[in-house]
């Protein structure tokens, strides 16, 4: 099974299609950015980018992923290593505190912003609801994506 991550063509080998995406980043390509968490699609944890889309992988099959173009966090920094604007945002704001729920929440972001370039608080707040931190780190992950917001509106 072949699948497209991060703008590559991988090759999956063998891999059962009913595992989860999760695995198949993690233990077939080495993909460890994205984490597990709940493994029942509640924490957001496990958030990757399936066609823009926010996915929790850990309940996606590998085999649903088809023709489309998988995103995870290690693709979101561009090839030189500068972080993208919501990874800077996240740094920047120091949103995270434990960070284990960072990636998930930063691909979270990252969908957002992809098909809304410019959110109220309130679709921030719904667009993120589906990702938990358990740290409470709701009030810098807001700002955190208003100003790759505003960033990336500075960058058009």
């Amino acid at each position: 099974m072949n699948i497209k991550i991060n703008g590559e063509n991988r090759d999956l080998g063998a891999i059962d299609p009913q595992t989860p995406l999760l695995w198949a980043l993690r233990d077939e390509l080495g993909l460890v950015g994205t984490k597990f968490g709940c493994g029942i699609s509640q924490c957001g944890a496990c958030s990757v980018l399936v066609n823009n889309a926010s996915v929790k992988s850990c309940s996606f099959p590998v085999s649903s992923v088809g023709d489309a173009e998988v995103t995870t966090i290690e693709g979101l920094a561009e090839s030189n290593g500068d972080l993208n604007p919501v990874q800077q945002a996240w740094v920047d704001l120091d949103v995270a505190q434990c960070g284990y729920c960072q990636s998930g929440q930063v691909m979270a972001a990252e969908a957002l912003l992809r098909t809304n370039p410019n959110p109220t608080d309130d679709e921030i707040d719904q667009a993120m609801a589906t990702n938990i931190c358990r740290c409470g780190t709701y009030i810098r992950i807001r700002q955190a994506v208003k100003t790759a917001a505003s960033h990336l509106a500075a960058s058009e």
